[in-house]
Order: structure tokens, then sequence, then C-alpha cells
């Protein structure tokens, strides 16, 4: 029996939801439909795929070897079915965090007859889009669970270390470095046990274990703007952690900006693309990003005092 390429990407969008509903909705179907599909799948391949009850969807051991499958046998079919393009490149950035920018804009300087098509994603949904061709070049934070739950049909390299600083309140003395536990710290961030809590989140919840620190957690307004407008509407003395793209348009406005005392915490940010042959205009971005991270000395940021980098043990690109 031939395998019905709808009833796998059918699969594949309860797979990534784990949720019958909320795969319904974005496949424009009812969830009885969906399910009875679902069923038929399972029958189409002599073995059961999910498991459900009236609360919770999981994948069984055959399920998650199946999904890697499916997501590789899409991007084929994919590729079959659409005209090379081999004349742009697509790419993601997470909110107004610069260095998917920077990249782009050296990009656009080197090679301007390849167009740049730019969407908005988190770590999660680019590699998510990457793995079913929506995207070209993800740059995201990978770590050993992302890994775990998509070991195969991808490649990642390191590419900046990007620092995070304190910010002050408005009016405040200008130091070059302050404690962490000189103040409560607040991050925009969503917190845990909350629906949108993500790869950022989880970067802050081991920096907490990792200082002892409890964070206050203010959501994630996503634009600077939002943020900036959040911070002078504070009445409370407190710093923010914020990262570099953000923490230099701050200082840029005259807020104080200052280095944490006791370590320097990184995020790291990898370049990600799909494994085998790569076309000549994704080679090409994938040149420029490493050539801007040597110039910007992306991969040696700043640390005064041997204050030491910091970064989760879980961020494969570190350890």
């Amino acid at each position: 029996m031939d395998l019905d390429l709808r009833l796998v990407r059918y699969f594949v969008t309860v797979a990534d939801e784990l949720h019958f509903g909320r795969a319904a909705a974005k496949l424009f179907i009812s969830q009885p439909a969906l399910s009875k599909q679902i069923r038929k799948l399972e029958t189409d391949v002599g073995g059961a795929l999910l498991v459900r009850d009236s609360r919770h969807v999981a994948l069984t051991p055959r399920g998650d070897r199946f999904l890697q499958l499916a997501r590789q046998l899409l991007a084929t079919a994919d590729l079959m079915l659409r005209e090379p393009t081999p004349h742009h490149v697509r790419i993601a950035h997470i909110f107004e965090l610069d260095t998917g920018r920077v990249v782009a804009d050296a990009f656009h300087a080197a090679h301007p007859g390849i167009r740049l098509v730019q969407s908005q994603m988190d770590s999660a949904r680019q590699l998510t889009a990457l793995l079913e061709d929506h995207l070209d070049v993800a740059i995201i934070r990978v770590t050993s669970a992302l890994k775990a739950a998509n070991p195969a049909g991808w490649q990642h390299e390191l590419l900046r270390l990007e620092p995070f600083h304190l910010v002050g309140r408005p009016g405040d003395p200008r130091r070059p470095s302050v404690s962490v536990h000189e103040r409560p710290i607040e991050v925009f961030a969503d917190a845990p046990g909350t629906a949108l809590y993500n790869v950022h989140g989880r970067y802050l919840s081991s920096l907490e274990q990792h200082t002892g620190l409890a964070l206050r957690w203010l959501g994630n307004p996503g634009t600077f703007d939002t943020c900036h407008a959040a911070l002078v509407r504070a009445a409370d003395s407190a710093h923010l952690l914020e990262f570099d793209s953000y923490a230099r348009r701050y200082a840029d406005l005259g807020i104080p900006v200052h280095r944490p005392r006791e370590l320097q915490p990184v995020y790291p940010w990898s370049l990600a693309w799909r494994e085998g042959e790569q076309p000549e205009s994704v080679l090409a971005f994938l040149a420029v990003a490493r050539e801007v991270a040597a110039r910007q000395h992306w991969l040696h940021p700043d640390r005064a005092d041997g204050v030491p980098l910091w970064a989760p043990p879980e961020d494969l690109a570190v350890a």
C-alpha cells in the first residue's frame, strides 16, 4: 500500500502540537475528521503512532521514529514539487535582537542580487520550519533537548556568544559593573508554567539555578520600544537583565548599563541548516555569517576583570 503524504502531514502536525484540537485548527479540518485520518495512517503502517486519552497526546516509540522519517519525507516531497529558487535565502529573526539583522545586512551588501525572505520566529519554530524546508538557515539556541527531539536532518555551528548586561533605572549612577545580588533582577520572559515558556525561559531558569537568584519574570513584550516603555514606567529599584542587542539601545537613550560583577552570562546563537547539498545562495549566506562573527569577535566577547563566561550546561555549542 502506498503511503498517503496528506496523512503524513496530518501526523506531523499532531506530533508538533500534541493536541488534536490545535492541530485540527492548523489544518482547517474538524477534530473528529483528523482523528479518523490518523487512525487510518496507523492502520496503513501497521502500528500505533500516538497514545491519546481525554487530556493527553504522546508519541509511541514507533511514532517517535516515524516522526523523524516523516519530516525527511515531507521535505523531500516539497523539494520535488517546488521550482528551484537559487536566488533567495529564507531566514527568520527573533524579535529585534540584532544577530540575524547584522548578518542579513552584511549578506545584502556582499550579494545584492540574492533576495532575502525574512520572517519572525523563536528558536523552536525556526528549527521546525528549517526541517520542513520553510527556512534555509536558522539562527537559534541549540540545546541537548532540542537535539534529542530532532536528532537528524540538520547541522549546526556556533555563531555568537551574546553577553547579557544589567540595565539600571533612569537616573541611576553610571558604574562599569554591579553585583547580581545588589538589587532584584527582572527579565522580559514568560515564566515557567506559562503557556509561552520557551527556550529563552529555560536559559533563564538555568541561570536562576546556577546563581541562586529569584528572577522577576515580567512576560515578553518583544519589541524594544515596548520593553523600554515598561522600564521607564517602573517605580521600584531593580536591574533588568538584557541581551547586548537591547542593552546598547538603552545606553543610547541615556539609561545606565552595567556588566554583571560575578559572572558574564552569554547566550549561544548557532547557525543551523539542513543536511545535504546546499544551493550556492545558502553557502554564501553561511560564509558571510562566519565572516561577520570573526570581524565582530562574536565568539570572544569582552569580559573585564577575568569574570567567567557562563552558559547553561545543556548548550551543546558551548559544551
